[in-house]
């Protein structure tokens, strides 16, 4: 399999000069861990993830070095730390240096790089532009939707699978209730799965409605959860 067959296709973003709280609510409405950062061209040039949130005076938890600690530190490091944790928007905060793989990497090559950079998740680019994101979720979803991850790679209906899965993506982009958190589908001998977020339970049998009927899927799991963020906006 590849990052085609199990990436989330639907990924939110920011600009550089969003507010770290616009940053982090949109985290939590979405209910995603990361977000990457795009340019006024739509060029990914960065990414904020949880990790990158978590020392903020607006929580307290900034670092408050020694002095001895700051007379031994590379002023230049110390510095880059005070922009992290006090700059106001993502272009502070953000990771620049952001694992990006093509649609066509294959699954094995994209948990080696989760696993060699001490990462959850890896950007997809085609052209230049953001395609999805791979994520540990994403895996997992995979091994409960085919069981068998080689198996499912030397399936003769593989790539019918492949082709119902982005008609059905597409099919739901469409749609103007589609605005769900966090959702993706895999399609395994015909069986279309949802799994991920939606925003209510209208959103969720709608999903549902969409992919019982499109030609070609000749049943549906639900995995569905519903996640019920606003915080007044």
């Amino acid at each position: 399999m590849r990052a085609r067959d199990v990436m989330t296709r639907i990924v939110h973003t920011v600009a550089p000069d969003t507010r770290i709280a616009d940053v982090a609510r949109l985290l939590v409405e979405r209910h995603i861990g990361a977000v990457p950062v795009v340019d006024a061209a739509g060029r990914l040039v960065g990414i904020v993830s949880e990790s990158d949130l978590i020392r903020r005076p607006e929580i307290g938890t900034e670092r408050h070095p020694s002095w001895l600690l700051k007379f031994l530190s590379d002023p230049q490091a110390l510095a880059a730390e005070y922009v992290k944790t006090q700059g106001p928007t993502a272009a502070a905060v953000m990771t620049r240096d952001v694992v990006t793989v093509g649609e066509d990497a294959p699954l094995d090559e994209i948990a080696g790089l989760m696993e060699s950079r001490g990462i959850k998740r890896v950007v997809v680019v085609e052209q230049g532009r953001i395609a999805g994101i791979v994520s540990r979720a994403n895996f997992v979803q995979a091994i409960a939707t085919h069981g068998t991850l080689a198996a499912q790679e030397a399936a003769p209906a593989a790539s019918a699978d492949s082709e119902l899965r982005e008609q059905l993506l597409e099919k739901i982009r469409r749609q103007p209730w589609s605005q769900g958190p966090a959702f993706n589908v895999l399609v395994s001998g015909g069986v279309a799965h949802l799994w991920g977020a939606v925003r209510s339970e209208d959103e969720r049998r709608a999903m549902v409605v969409a992919a019982e009927t499109m030609p070609g899927i000749r049943a549906v799991e639900d995995h569905l959860g519903i996640v019920r963020w606003n915080f007044g906006v």
